[in-house]
């Protein structure tokens, strides 16, 4: 499991369907080693911190994995790494392998896998085409967020220790399923709803539509 890259930026002005709208969907790599702090990286920001940022949402991780399955699906499009507004690109850690609560050390960094990420239209806005939002979910190809445990700092090359394995065993790839309701499984849903290292959003969502079942 290594870090490959370290991409960062700050909000941004563009013309999206003609207005003007704020984003951080932007990032590009940088070669020099990042603090990782409990709310972002340094020389990273949000643009909307009420529906991104956050303790829970500290660090964006993107699979490098997924890359070649967007270039099969986009050949027209340059797929730099960060274009998913990722922090970090990994190797060695699929959505359907890292349970929600598993706890990582990087550098000097201690972080906890806490969801998967829901694309908004700004992924449309860094692609230049609302369609990949539709097509982003669809590919379970989400990624995932971490919270932030230990401050400390990363940089590309990385390598990322599990230190710890949840033991519900509920992974990223279960929660997205679970939210889409690709998977009728009650009880998973059950336990998806006590999770506690799920944010609390995520539990009351699942709270809610047990309560309707």
């Amino acid at each position: 499991m290594k870090l490959i890259s370290v991409n960062i930026g700050m909000p941004r002005q563009v013309d999206w369907k003609g207005k003007t709208v704020s984003t951080g969907i932007f990032k590009e790599p940088v070669s020099d080693r990042v603090m990782v702090r409990v709310l972002n990286l340094d020389g990273d920001g949000q643009a909307d911190l009420t529906v991104h940022g956050g303790a829970d949402k500290a660090v964006y991780v993107y699979p490098f994995e997924h890359y070649d399955y967007w270039r099969g699906e986009l050949p027209d499009t340059e797929l730099p790494l960060g274009i998913f507004g990722e922090n970090f690109t990994t190797t060695g850690l699929r959505e359907e392998e890292v349970n929600i609560g598993d706890r990582f050390h990087i550098g000097t960094v201690k972080l906890m896998v806490t969801q998967p990420r829901l694309p908004c239209y700004k992924l449309g806005i860094r692609f230049g085409r609302p369609d990949i939002i539709k097509r982003f979910l669809a590919s379970r190809r989400t990624g995932f967020y971490f919270r932030v445990l230990q401050e400390g700092e990363v940089g590309a090359g990385d390598t990322l220790e599990l230190v710890s394995r949840d033991s519900n065993n509920i992974t990223v790839a279960n929660i997205t399923q679970l939210y889409t309701r690709e998977q009728n499984n009650p009880e998973l849903l059950h336990k998806a709803a006590q999770l506690e290292a799920l944010p609390e959003s995520w539990r009351d969502y699942f709270q809610q539509r047990i309560a309707l079942s």
